[in-house]
């Protein structure tokens, strides 16, 4: 497991970049954390560390946002409204599985049965206002 505490969006932008670069095609990151604990701060390091140009924002209303413009593709869900597996389907999310592409999976939870076994699971804790406990398990963590 790899943990560590960050005092700024940036700190965890940084941490993300450096964890991008253990990163294979067809990893996928199952993230857990409440409401404005920095899942998108982590989604642009990730972005960052994966060397992709485009510009990252939270995909909580179009469910996806596809980054490829660089050598590996970042797939970034947004599972907060999902609710049930016809859902789910409906979203693509088992075509994305089989891109070679990493995939970060916000709300992870609500797909819980749904998700690889060998899949990295993200969590992001909320210490104070811009203060994150930060741990990543599974895969090359």
């Amino acid at each position: 497991m790899l943990s560590v505490i960050t005092h700024t969006p940036e700190e965890t932008e940084a941490f993300a970049a450096q964890a991008a670069k253990q990163l294979s095609p067809g990893d996928l990151i199952a993230c857990r954390g409440g409401m404005g604990a920095g899942k998108t701060a982590f989604a642009r390091g990730l972005a960052k560390g994966l060397g992709l140009k485009d510009r990252v924002s939270s995909p909580t209303f179009s469910l996806v946002h596809e980054y490829t413009q660089g050598p590996l593709p970042l797939y970034h869900f947004d599972m907060y409204r999902i609710d049930g597996f016809e859902e789910l389907y409906s979203t693509g999310f088992f075509d994305y599985l089989e891109q070679d592409g990493v995939l970060l999976v916000e709300w992870s939870e609500n797909i819980a049965d749904a998700l690889p076994e060998n899949a990295i699971i993200l969590e992001i804790l909320s210490i104070d206002e811009t203060t994150r406990e930060i741990h990543l398990e599974g895969g090359p963590f």
